[in-house]
């Protein structure tokens, strides 16, 4: 697996211009492409396995179960049971038009759920061949102890970045100790962490920040820690800098972004002053509500 991978979700639904998203990815040397059954009510998963059709053992595609769409597609209801995973495998199967899933992921996961059940069902689908590899889409602590002790996942997907350091303390040293790997995800936080720096920035700020606190560390960020690369670089090398990091999934809706992003992964990694500087600057947060 590639140490960038193409999250999926924000390529779109035209074909077209999904493509040319994908190829770009593949003329960066992207092998790990990551979508789910939730995506576009599958058709996300339709493009994906189009586009890659041809490459199939060449390139690693991960989607993500777990999440139902109610019949009238207003909204999904959490169904993480046994049968729903064993029966929407197929219908995920069918749309990526492949016989074999590399990584198959719950997308999600709370203490309520029958966790043994749901193992179960995803080592019936590893022994059977219809998946290769099997792991959790999960910030909430307890929940991945639950799977590191119980069962044979090989990574973690979780939301980290410079403004979100939540797992860091709780749950990247225990995963890294077990050889689990952390995909991380949401890198570049909304954008605040590009060179667009508060132009999409909400009024509302993001996570613990408020949009004041966002105002002042952002800059400085963007100055002692990216220096003169862009801030995608910087945010993008802080991600790889953690040991328990093995791929950062990236979103892009062009080409360009594919491209920057590749180019970002490809840059020179941190220093240790602009690490501990960045440490320094911004919040060691930690999970509150994910219990």
């Amino acid at each position: 697996m590639t140490e960038l991978g193409l999250g999926c979700m924000s390529i779109g639904t035209e074909e077209k211009t999904a493509f040319r998203i994908i190829e770009a990815a593949l003329e960066e040397g992207i092998n790990y492409f990551d979508t789910a059954d939730l995506y576009e009510f599958g058709e996300n998963e339709r493009l994906i396995g189009k586009a890659l059709k041809e490459y199939r053992e060449q390139v690693v595609i991960a989607t993500k179960v777990g999440n139902r769409w109610k019949d009238d597609k207003t909204g999904w209801t959490w169904d993480p049971s046994k049968d729903y995973i064993k029966e929407e495998v197929k219908n995920s199967l069918k749309r990526l038009g492949t016989d074999y899933i590399d990584l198959y992921q719950l997308h999600g996961g709370t203490l309520d759920d029958p966790i043994e059940e749901t193992i179960e069902a995803f080592e019936e689908l590893k022994a059977e061949g219809i998946i290769r590899y099997y792991g959790i889409s999960s910030i909430r602590p307890n929940v991945i102890r639950e799977y590191i002790n119980k069962s044979n996942i090989v990574s973690v997907m979780m939301q980290y970045s410079m403004l979100d350091r939540r797992p860091e303390e709780e749950a990247m040293p225990l995963l890294h100790k077990h050889g689990i790997s952390v995909v991380t995800r949401g890198p570049l936080a909304k954008g605040l962490l590009s060179d667009k720096l508060l132009e999409k920035a909400s009024e509302k700020g993001y996570l613990d920040y408020s949009l004041e606190e966002l105002k002042e560390i952002l800059p400085s960020l963007k100055e002692k820690a990216a220096g003169s690369r862009s801030f995608t670089e910087a945010a993008l090398q802080f991600n790889l800098a953690n040991p328990a990091v093995s791929s950062i999934v990236a979103g892009a809706s062009s080409p360009g972004q594919v491209h920057r992003n590749a180019e970002a992964v490809r840059s020179t990694p941190l220093t240790e002053e602009e690490m501990a500087f960045i440490k320094k600057i911004t919040k060691a947060n930690v999970y509150k509500d994910h219990r």
